[in-house]
Order: C-alpha cells, then sequence, then structure tokens
C-alpha cells in the first residue's frame, strides 16, 4: 500500500512539473485572444432586403474559417449572432487587410472546363497534354509561367435523371489546347500569355501563394485555374467565365446511393429562364465540346474552389440532376449543401469594424493576473490559517493543477489553435474555488473522523473514501454546467465554459492522484498525529488505538 501511495505521487508530479518545464523549455506557451493581444474585430450582416437562407449563412462561416485558417491567424473567432456573423482575428492589425480577409461572396457558380484537370508543375517545360503540345512559357519579369503535367480527372459525371445514358466512370479525354498562363505575385503587373495557334483562352494573370501555386480567389468574369475540392495530390483546372449561377438549383439539393456508382447528389432546377433554360445551354455546350467547353466537363465553383468538376452525360435535362462518381458519403452531403446555399446565396455587408488596441490588452492582462493572484493569495492565506500545515499541501496541490492546465493549454494552443482570453482567465479563476472545495471537503471529514476518536491513520483512509464521492459528484455538477454553457453559446461565454471544465477535470486528477497519498502517508507518521497540525486541540479529542 505504501509504495502504491509514493508512486502515485512521483508519478503526478514528475507528470505536472516535467511537462511544465518541457514547453517552458521550447517556447511553447498559450495563445492570447483578441481581448489580451488586440486585433480586428468584423460584423457582417446579409444586406437589408435580401433572401437568404440558414444554410448560407453556415456556409459563409465554414468558408471564412477555411480562408482566415490558411493564413494563419492563431485562434481566430468565428461565430453567428443571430443573422450577423462576427469574425475576431487577434494580431491582425490592418483593417483593410482583415476586411479583405473575411468577405465572401457566397455565390456558387458554373463554369466550363477549359483543359483537363491537372497537377501543377512550376518548371517551363515542354509537355503534351491531351493530344495537344504545349510551347515552353515565356517568362515575365517577376511572375512564374507553370507548365501542365497531367493528372487523371475527376471521376464524376453529370446526367438528367430521366434519360438511360450511360454515367462515365472517368473523366474524358477531349483534347484542348492548354494556354500557358503568367501567374504573378498581386504586386507585380504584366501581360497574359497565351499559346497560339488553334482555341485559345485568355487568363488574366493570378496571384501565388509562399509555394508558388495559384491563389484560389474567384474572378467569375474571366478564366483561370482554380483548385479541386478535397483533391490529394491537389489539382488545378483552367475554368472559363461563369455561365451561371448556383440560383438554377432549388434549394432541394440531397445526398443519395445512386445504383451502380455509389454515393452521389440529385437536385431539381427551376422551371424556365430562371434555371433548366440557363442549365441546358451550359449542358449544350459541354456535350458537344464547343469552343466554349472543349473538355466536356463542367465545375462547381463556391468561392474560389471547385466543389466539383464532372462530365456532362445528356444535352437536355427535364428539371433535375444527378451528380454521380467516385464520392464518399461525407463529399456527396457536403456538396448537396454547397450546392442548397447557392440555390439562396447570401450577400453580406459590413455592419462594423472594430480595432482592439494591443495596450488595451496588455492592460486587461495585467488586470487578470493581478486579480488572480490576489484572489489566490487570499485563499491561501485562509487555508493555513484553518488548517495549519494542511494548507500547504493546499498550496502545491494548486501549483500542480496550474503545471498542469499550462502545459494543456499551451499544446493546444500550438495544435488546434486554442487561445486564452479573459474570459478563460475568468473561468480558471472561478475554478480555483472548485479546486479548494475538494480539499476542505476531504480536511473536514478528516477531523470529523479524529474526533470521533479514531487513529489518524484510519481517520485518514476512511475520511479520503468517504470524502471522495463527493469531491466527484461536485465536480460532475460543474464539469455539466460547463459543457452545456459550451454547447449552447458562443463567443466569451464559450471560452469561459472550456477553461472551466478543464481546470474542473484537473482538480479530480490532482485530487486522486496527490491530495490522497501526501495526506494517507502523512497520517502515517508522528509528526501528523500532533492534533495542531490540522487545527484541532489535543484536548478536543481521545486517545485511541
Amino acid at each position: 500500500m505504501r509504495r502504491k501511495l509514493i508512486l502515485s505521487l512521483v508519478t503526478i508530479m514528475v507528470v505536472s512539473f516535467g511537462s511544465f518545464f518541457i514547453v517552458l523549455a521550447t517556447g511553447t506557451k498559450p495563445t492570447l485572444g483578441l481581448d489580451l493581444q488586440g486585433g480586428v474585430s468584423v460584423t457582417q450582416e446579409p444586406k437589408v432586403g435580401s433572401e437568404f437562407s440558414d444554410a448560407s449563412l453556415d456556409l459563409a462561416v465554414e468558408k471564412i474559417r477555411e480562408r482566415v485558417d490558411a493564413l494563419g491567424v492563431a485562434e481566430p473567432e468565428i461565430f453567428r449572432q443571430g443573422d450577423a456573423i462576427v469574425v475576431n482575428l487577434p494580431g491582425v492589425e490592418n483593417q483593410n487587410e482583415a476586411i479583405a480577409l473575411v468577405q465572401v461572396t457566397g455565390q456558387v457558380y458554373l463554369r466550363p472546363v477549359m483543359s483537363q484537370c491537372q497537377t501543377l508543375d512550376l518548371t517551363p517545360t515542354t509537355t503534351t497534354v491531351a493530344g495537344e503540345t504545349t510551347v515552353p512559357g515565356t517568362t515575365v519579369p517577376g511572375s512564374t509561367v507553370p507548365s501542365t503535367t497531367a493528372a487523371p480527372g475527376p471521376g464524376r459525371a453529370i446526367s438528367s435523371t430521366n434519360t438511360s445514358t450511360t454515367v462515365a466512370a472517368t473523366a474524358t479525354t477531349a483534347a484542348a489546347t492548354v494556354t500557358t498562363v503568367g501567374i504573378t505575385p498581386a504586386s507585380a503587373t504584366t501581360t497574359p500569355v497565351t499559346t497560339p495557334p488553334g482555341p485559345t483562352t485568355t487568363v488574366e494573370p493570378q496571384a501565388v501563394d509562399e509555394n508558388g501555386l495559384p491563389i484560389p480567389e474567384s474572378d467569375p468574369n474571366n478564366s483561370q485555374f482554380l483548385p479541386v475540392q478535397g483533391a490529394n495530390p491537389p489539382q488545378y483546372c483552367l475554368v472559363g467565365p461563369q455561365q451561371g449561377t448556383g440560383e438554377v438549383f432549388k434549394d432541394n439539393a440531397v445526398a443519395t446511393i445512386i445504383p451502380t456508382t455509389g454515393w452521389g447528389v440529385q437536385v431539381d432546377l427551376r422551371p424556365g429562364a430562371q434555371g433548366n433554360d440557363i442549365w441546358n445551354a451550359l449542358a449544350n455546350q459541354c456535350f458537344n465540346t464547343t469552343e466554349l467547353c472543349p473538355t466536356g466537363q463542367l465545375a462547381i465553383e463556391l468561392d474560389g474552389t471547385l466543389q466539383s468538376v464532372a462530365n456532362v452525360q445528356t444535352d437536355n435535362f427535364q428539371g433535375s440532376v444527378q451528380i454521380s462518381g467516385e464520392f464518399s458519403e461525407g463529399e456527396a452531403r457536403n456538396l448537396a449543401r454547397v450546392i442548397n446555399s447557392g440555390s439562396l446565396p447570401v450577400q453580406l455587408e459590413l455592419r462594423s469594424v472594430q480595432n482592439v488596441s494591443p495596450t488595451l490588452g496588455q492592460d486587461s492582462l495585467r488586470a487578470a493576473w493581478i486579480s488572480g493572484l490576489v484572489g489566490l493569495l487570499m485563499v491561501l492565506i485562509f487555508m493555513v490559517l484553518y488548517y495549519r500545515a494542511l494548507g500547504l499541501i493546499v498550496a502545491l496541490g494548486l501549483m500542480l493543477s496550474g503545471a498542469i492546465l499550462w502545459s494543456i493549454v499551451s499544446v493546444l494552443s500550438q495544435t488546434q489553435g486554442l487561445a486564452l482570453s479573459l474570459s478563460g482567465i475568468a473561468g480558471i479563476i472561478v475554478s480555483v474555488g472548485v479546486t479548494v472545495d475538494s480539499y476542505v471537503v476531504f480536511f473536514e471529514r478528516l477531523k470529523d473522523e479524529v474526533r470521533s476518536g479514531k487513529t489518524l491513520r484510519n481517520s485518514a483512509q476512511r475520511g479520503f473514501q468517504g470524502a471522495w464521492r463527493t469531491i466527484v459528484i461536485a465536480d460532475l455538477v460543474s464539469l455539466i454546467g460547463a459543457f452545456t454553457l459550451w454547447y449552447l453559446t458562443v463567443g466569451a461565454v464559450r471560452g469561459f465554459a472550456f477553461f472551466l471544465g478543464l481546470a474542473t477535470a484537473c482538480d479530480l486528477v490532482v485530487a486522486y492522484f496527490f491530495t490522497r497519498p501526501t495526506v494517507l502517508l502523512l497520517a502515517r507518521t508522528k509528526w501528523m498525529e500532533r492534533r495542531k497540525v490540522m487545527g484541532i486541540e489535543v484536548t478536543q479529542v481521545g486517545i485511541a488505538s
């Protein structure tokens, strides 16, 4: 028994303090939220009088999150408040940068695919694609000209549910002239480069990211290279100007299992000139592989990313469309959601842009530290005065809890983008009361056992057994409350709930693996037998064997 207690005590101390020193040595530390390090807060709302759906707003939130995460903004806070979308960007100082970052169109475009989808090789070479040969590109100062390397196209097809057309399992390989494009950084200006003879497509220069790949920014009125959603390795398609929007669809797209092909999407078209006519005009071009759609493929684009690229199987659709091919269930459901949101796109406009100064954040952080430390010190003074030497166990236990909490938050900040905000600090400070309650329950039960005339050794064992159930129930109540707040709320309240729950969970671990073995081991010593150690006078207790 003694060996197990010592092992438990040593293990919890090594794990807690060891992890704490590791994160300090590696320079890992919690990321601060907007209210502590400053930044920009942007609020957008749908345009007054415009129609939109909840699905469109939810998808807009996701697209904003994808764009923000791609640029590495630490712990962005993106959430809905009714119909408004609030985006908090810690560490961002430029308002114009923040506005450009969070503005998404929410518009779905139908765009013909001008060349087979490719992986991009940024080394200028002469290659053969779909039966045609391209010449080496001409490098324009400040630009990079990519060549294309043939890669399998998406194995998907678009067909009418009213026809018996066989659904293709692989992309077509129709011959097409691939245009060599000048891709330039946003700050450079060049003249588009094309490769005659034959049908050519003028493509506006595109900005590139740090890897030299085109940045997926939608330019629906010009041809451009855009990435295919979820393609691995990344694939880009040269798509032409949009020839229709997602408003041709009704908002009834569903993911369904299609015989012989597996998961796919089925959706109805709006009647007449608003839907069916627009779709059939584009389908006719792609089915007959005209110059406007030489590959026979049609792409569905949202916010600069091609959500689907598929072969058109008929030129006459009567009221409904079926998109089938190599979909997983998740991919099919996501495409259905995109189509539904595009049928009634949300048009967002700015409502407010606020700068939170770093100075204000530093003042808030300093005030939080001072208030937390003062409160903690007052609690420790009370525990020492009331429980005498046992108050020192409380101090050491709080240090262990703090070390574990710091390590977990630091790791989550680096791996999951967690940020420590004022509300989170408030949750931690409140959790100190929960933690101290655990010690009070145990110590009071221990004193009751001693007053009843039992030996200190027996009192410690029985006292913890009786107190542990109470501690677990009390902490579970806090955890349930924290989870409920986290699940049902957004913004600062969520941060408060998360840190309160995390600190409460740490309390359970420390209570069992540190407080229990420490008190049980001390109860075996002659030093602990002196009743004043617990604030009990010798005359108050009887001597028990």
